[in-house]
């Protein structure tokens, strides 16, 4: 059997990033840390950061009096920050930088008397974080068809920004639908979708072409996975997500000569060779890469993390 990888597949560097300022907290102030939600969705990273002296709360008041506290990847609102303030937490923010992008741009066109529309989908922390960052009026659309029933008048100035996890083909129709509707809108430039979330699907609808099966390795719980998954299905390939080898099943397999396996930007590498390893179990396999965009972006770390001396940044 043959299996072919994505590329790019995995993490990011908005996940490297937040990993690593976990990692580097727990070397620099000891255990425990502490950090508000899961710090990107998937549980064997979680599980990994536990081992090591990380604690992963729901809210800030699980955090003790003075305690090294950690922001997930995927942003906070305006309130939880100053909850974090009020407690005088010593903090160290994950947010990818691309999330605080989206955050700097949705204030950028309040600023300039512009109603903020966010296309993203309700509840997840992304978007709840991104809801919280700008001071005015937002509305949420998920989708092109939810764009007729904004309750704003069509000659309104107005802006939209996305969900990072979204992907450029993701938001053409609902962006499209906007542009039909309002005659003053602005936008962020397709460059400034998160260039990650995109690479991912593009790679996966190449790579459909491929093969006889997809399997995502990803969390149920992580949007970009999903995404992934769907993106599969549309290309007409059985695809299927899974967490980890445990969840392989072997009857996806049957008859299939050639597998395609992608990662999901918050899973890692290990998860990726673990079902190698359990599909070659099963078969004698054949594994290769398939062309593609290779990333080496880099995101800076706090400068409390950079600086032997300096203690957690508020």
């Amino acid at each position: 059997m043959r299996i072919i990888l994505a590329q790019p597949r995995g993490f990011c560097a908005g996940v490297v990033r937040a990993v690593d300022i976990v990692e580097r907290a727990l070397e620099k102030y000891g255990r425990p840390v502490y950090v508000r939600h899961e710090i990107v969705h998937n549980r064997r990273v979680v599980e990994s950061l536990e081992a090591k002296g990380a604690r992963f709360v729901k809210e800030l008041d699980e955090v003790p009096a003075g305690a090294v506290t950690v922001f997930s990847a995927h942003g906070v609102s305006r309130a939880v920050e100053e909850d974090a303030a009020g407690r005088r937490l010593p903090v160290l923010d994950a947010t990818c930088p691309l999330v605080s992008k989206v955050h700097n741009e949705g204030r950028r066109y309040l600023s300039l008397g512009r109603t903020v529309i966010l296309i993203g989908h309700a509840g997840h922390p992304e978007v709840e974080g991104t809801l919280g960052q700008i001071p005015g009026e937002v509305h949420l659309v998920a989708s092109a068809e939810a764009v007729d029933r904004l309750p704003i008048p069509p000659d309104r100035p107005v802006a939209y920004v996305t969900q990072t996890t979204l992907s450029v083909d993701d938001t053409r129709a609902t962006i499209e639908a906007l542009r039909r509707r309002f005659s003053d809108i602005q936008g962020p430039d397709t460059r400034d979708i998160c260039y990650a979330t995109q690479n991912r699907q593009s790679a996966v609808r190449e790579l459909a072409g491929q093969v006889d099966v997809l399997l995502v390795v990803g969390a149920a719980n992580s949007s970009n996975s999903n995404r992934l998954r769907e993106i599969g299905t549309e290309q007409g390939v059985p695809c299927y997500m899974i967490a980890d080898a445990t969840a392989l099943q072997p009857d996806w397999l049957r008859g299939a000569e050639t597998v395609g396996i992608t990662a999901g930007a918050s899973a890692p590498e290990a998860l990726v060779q673990e079902v190698i390893a359990a599909i070659a179990e099963l078969r004698l396999v054949e594994v290769s890469t398939m062309g593609g965009v290779v990333e080496d972006v880099q995101f800076k770390l706090p400068a409390a993390l950079l600086e032997p001396e300096a203690s957690a940044a508020s």
